[in-house]
């Protein structure tokens, strides 16, 4: 059964955005009353949301959730029409469909030294994961990143289930001047030990990541934000080549090796609807 709202206030109708939070101008934090999935959801899942009737359907980590209050906590960046609409709601707005728990849940090690690697909107991907692995007892040390000071966000979050927290931005504006994969190498380099990387953030930057670690056989688990429709397997959009077998991000994934994905096709992939993406996000 989901969980009762206090008696003295009616349950909201499923999907209604409960608080809203901007994180920077681009991103914004939304907890959403969904308290079917809020029981069910674990680390690596996410859900499948659809705007509005008219509304393409896209994929979203589940940062957070609060059984208790039957919420999810999801972490959006305006980059297409669909986002970009989602970040004008409010609290006590609602989303059309919001379909999930879905993809498997992150497999966690235990009683280890790991290091998380998020870049951008990543991290936010990157802390339910990393607050498992607290969970589970290991050494936790997490890097995070983005461009400009703006987009580095959750540090706290990370802070309260890290031994330790690094911060780069591309352009020096906080913390180390560099990139998330700068950082990482200097870990490495200095022989401190790690067990394994778990890496999340843009292609590119897992790609950088998995091959900073691809000589030293060190398990490397990145998360794959391949294009989606359905989430359950039944499209193909979100086909990925990994150690030469093609898998399905939704159903098969979302976390894989690392250093069997080819992250070169599927950048490719991902780039095959940009001119429409561009065109649909002109039009009202």
């Amino acid at each position: 059964m989901p969980p009762h709202p206090p008696r003295d206030r009616q349950a909201p109708p499923p999907n209604t955005i409960i608080s809203r939070r901007l994180l920077a101008d681009s991103i914004g934090k939304f907890d959403i009353y969904a308290p079917l999935i809020a029981k069910k959801r674990k680390p690596g899942n996410f859900v499948m949301v659809r705007a509005t009737e008219r509304s393409e359907r896209i994929p979203l980590t589940i940062v957070d959730a609060d059984e208790d209050a039957g919420t999810i906590t999801l972490i959006i960046q305006a980059v297409g029409k669909s986002t970009k609409y989602l970040l004008t709601l409010y609290a006590g707005d609602a989303i059309v469909d919001i379909v999930g728990p879905l993809g498997n849940p992150t497999p966690l090690v235990a009683g280890k030294s790991v290091v998380c690697v998020g870049g951008g909107v990543g991290t936010a991907e990157l802390l339910p994961i990393a607050r498992g692995l607290r969970e589970n007892g290991n050494m936790v040390r997490t890097i995070i990143g983005g461009r400009t000071r703006e987009l580095v966000i959750l540090e706290e979050e990370m802070a309260g289930c890290s031994d330790e927290v690094y911060v780069t931005t591309d352009d020096g504006s906080y913390g180390r001047r560099g990139t998330v994969v700068d950082q990482l190498n200097d870990i490495l380099a200095s022989g401190t030990k790690v067990d394994a990387v778990y890496a999340i953030g843009p292609l590119p930057m897992m790609k950088a990541v998995a091959n900073a670690t691809r000589d030293t056989g060190l398990k490397t688990t990145v998360s794959m934000n391949a294009l989606m429709v359905d989430g359950t397997g039944m499209c193909g959009g979100c086909r990925v080549n990994v150690g030469g077998a093609m898998k399905f991000a939704c159903v098969d994934g979302p976390e894989f090796d690392g250093h069997e994905v080819d992250f070169d096709e599927l950048i490719m992939r991902n780039r095959t609807y940009s001119d429409l993406e561009k065109f649909a996000d002109c039009q009202s």
